[in-house]
């Protein structure tokens, strides 16, 4: 005989049409617009699509081929993600607007999430970390001097004065 605490099949199937299919890690899945984290290439939150125009970095991120899933949570005002839709058009990506209220539009949550359709675990998937090329007002650090253009092997086997 079945262990008292296991469920029957006629048990188990009534508690899933009372209460849902239980999920596999609802809060990753609340916070990345519905998918998994292994699954996801870059994301940019509310608050980075408030400072500044990302849409450069979603085209690069399409154009590198390992994810063309894009998610656009669709509790935010249509002209602030609209544009993120028209270039996930035009470059090959399909969207999908995330608009359940679990979906929260406060500045720590995510705007667009770029996804592949199995896991790819990217490292890192934040816009300003991946793409820190596409910052507005960062410049590029230059070195000043022959010294910073090389490398650690160079300094050390090229000391200046030893001859």
């Amino acid at each position: 005989m079945a262990a008292n605490n296991e469920k029957s099949g006629t048990e188990q199937r009534i508690e899933n049409a009372i209460y849902g299919t239980p999920k596999i890690k609802p809060d990753e899945q609340r916070r990345y617009l519905g998918t998994f984290r292994e699954r996801v290439c870059l994301t940019i939150s509310v608050k980075e699509l408030h400072e500044q125009n990302w849409q450069p970095a979603l085209v690069a991120e399409l154009k590198r081929g390992i994810g063309n899933l894009v998610f656009l949570n669709g509790n935010l005002p249509h002209e602030e993600i609209h544009p993120y839709l028209l270039a996930t058009n035009q470059h090959g990506g399909s969207f999908t607007m995330k608009t359940d209220p679990e979906f929260k539009t406060d500045p720590d949550s995510l705007a667009v999430v770029v996804a592949a359709k199995t896991g790819v675990y990217q490292s890192p998937v934040d816009v300003e970390k991946r793409y820190p090329q596409f910052k507005v007002g960062q410049q590029q650090a230059t070195p000043s001097s022959d010294d910073e253009k090389h490398g650690f092997f160079y300094k050390l086997f090229h000391q200046k004065g030893a001859e």
